[in-house]
């Protein structure tokens, strides 16, 4: 007799897992699925990345390492903080975690108690509710539209904080939509949070190297707000090293030292090769970084022209930053497949392109926006292109 947990029956499976996972399945059976679901560059990690993992494994790096991972990958960590970002964490500060959403979930899982509430701006990762759902908090999400660039205003947030309030929750570039958050934008959000001095801030950074509009700013850059933010970053995105699960916070000492007896209790450091590659990736040659980044905007460039030939979909600006498209696509919805079903909503619609265009996009219901649909662009241009001539004709058959 099976008798799952409440805790994981609350839980909802991760779309875009779920999307890649069926768009294998169709692969298997010999169809042509172009996989637009999942957030992964599709570039080898640099040769001088691997060369360090190479070498750790000859140096014998093979045992069990620090349980916030090794002082030299934590000293980079904190030096890169101080160089690109502007703000000083020590080495105690940081954490290194199996990938950045375990830091995500580490930190909400240490300071988040039953009933407390987690404001987060939507459209918003998948993962981000069902790790509050984890810890027993409740989610606060504010859909903030095309119209306003999918970013939330200050006054906006202000008109959401309770006593209840423990954490704002965000993500810039932003995945699903590809919005920044300017530095006038942050300065009026900080002006705002440094009255509540109780909520905390976790800021999701991962594709910060992922930007087409310059130079970005980290929110923990505001006085107001010190030791009152936790960044979230790792090398996945930035270094092409998915599989490497290397991610970090730098937070404030308390919340540091609490994600690390959580993490000692459930996985302990991480892979020793991965955290040596980690650390080459910090601080070697930066050059792969904007070789990537410039091909990830001409694919940018191509998807939102494509995108626009797309009867139905509205994508009014292109994305800042990030990897993704995220238009909307409600003037879909009620129409007819070919086969006589009706498009009820973007889930509809995303199974609909995936089983009759071969295209695997996620539902924009995951993401707290039921009208969009999204698309990862991390693939190749002649994919790109592909892609979107099926989605184009599928779109067009609907009735």
């Amino acid at each position: 007799m099976e008798q799952l947990s409440s805790r994981l029956l609350a839980l909802s499976p991760s779309a875009t897992l779920a999307m890649s996972q069926k768009s294998q399945e169709l692969k298997a059976q010999g169809l042509d699925i172009i996989n637009m679901s999942v957030g992964e560059p599709d570039f080898f990690t640099p040769d001088h990345i691997k060369e360090a993992a190479k070498q750790a494994v000859d140096n014998n790096f093979s045992f069990y390492t620090p349980v916030p991972g090794y002082m030299s990958l934590r000293q980079a960590i904190s030096e890169k903080l101080k160089r690109e970002n502007g703000v000083d964490f020590s080495p105690a500060q940081i954490v290194v975690g199996n990938g950045a959403k375990q830091e995500i979930c580490n930190v909400i899982l240490s300071i988040v108690e039953k009933g407390d509430e987690v404001i987060i701006p939507t459209p918003a990762w998948v993962s981000y509710f069902e790790m509050v759902k984890l810890a027993e908090g409740v989610n606060v999400p504010f859909l903030c539209g095309q119209d306003q660039d999918f970013k939330i205003t200050a006054s906006q947030l202000e008109s959401l904080i309770t006593p209840k309030t423990k954490v704002l929750l965000f993500c810039s570039p932003s995945n699903p939509t590809g919005a920044i958050y300017s530095k006038e934008e942050l300065a009026a959000i900080a002006q705002v949070l440094a009255k509540y001095p109780r909520i905390i801030v976790i800021a999701d950074e991962i594709y910060e190297h992922i930007s087409y509009c310059g130079e970005l700013t980290s929110i923990a850059t505001f006085p107001e707000l010190k030791d009152r933010v936790v960044i979230i970053n790792g090398v996945s995105k930035a270094y092409a090293m998915t599989g490497w699960r290397i991610g970090f916070c730098a937070a404030p000492l308390w919340i540091a030292k609490a994600v690390t007896k959580l993490q000692g209790q459930y996985t302990s450091g991480c892979s020793s090769i991965a955290q040596k590659a980690a650390e080459a990736a910090y601080t070697g040659p930066q050059d792969c970084v904007e070789t990537m980044r410039q091909a990830f905007e001409r694919r940018r460039d191509l998807i939102f022209g494509l995108v626009q030939q797309i009867p139905g979909f509205s994508l009014k600006s292109k994305p800042q930053g990030a990897f993704y498209v995220f238009p909307e696509v409600d003037s879909l919805f009620g129409k007819q497949t070919p086969d006589g079903k009706t498009i009820g909503n973007a889930s509809d619609l995303a199974m609909y392109l995936l089983e009759q265009g071969h295209v695997a996009g996620v539902t924009g219901d995951a993401f707290g926006a039921p009208k969009c649909i999204r698309f990862s662009y991390a693939t190749s241009d002649k994919n790109i292109t592909e892609a979107m001539a099926r989605v184009k004709a599928a779109v067009e058959r609907l009735k």
